[in-house]
């Protein structure tokens, strides 16, 4: 975890969580999760690859053609807890999309280049 976000005090309390088999706390959880989705934003900036985990945040990330209206071409989506697993580098990427953890449509929809946040 090389972000400031990712030691922020929900994501902490998410993961301790999440490490002794109990399920976080709904605004713990929801806090963490859209304090990672910030941190991507800022690292990979852009609107052609939106990022979905529900039901706790979306964002619009990495450069490149811009989507406006109805569903985007380049979705990446997955629960809070993979979300959390992928973003802090607990897990890989290309693993967990394998897995079918990580639901990805379109060519753009490849966050390995910017994970872990």
């Amino acid at each position: 975890m090389s972000s400031p976000h990712a030691y922020s005090e929900a994501v902490r309390a998410a993961l301790v969580a999440l490490d002794e088999g109990r399920t976080p706390e709904r605004p713990v959880l929801r806090e963490a999760v859209r304090t990672l989705l910030a941190a991507l934003a800022d690292r990979a900036p852009g609107r052609s690859v939106e990022v979905r985990v529900p039901p706790y945040g979306a964002v619009q990330c990495v450069s490149g053609p811009r989507h406006t209206r109805g569903t985007p071409p380049n979705v990446v989506e997955m629960d809070p807890p993979t979300w959390l697993a992928v973003a802090t580098g607990r897990q890989g990427w290309a693993e967990t999309v394998t897995e079918g953890r990580i639901r990805v449509s379109g060519n753009r929809a490849d966050l390995s280049p910017y994970l872990p946040i």
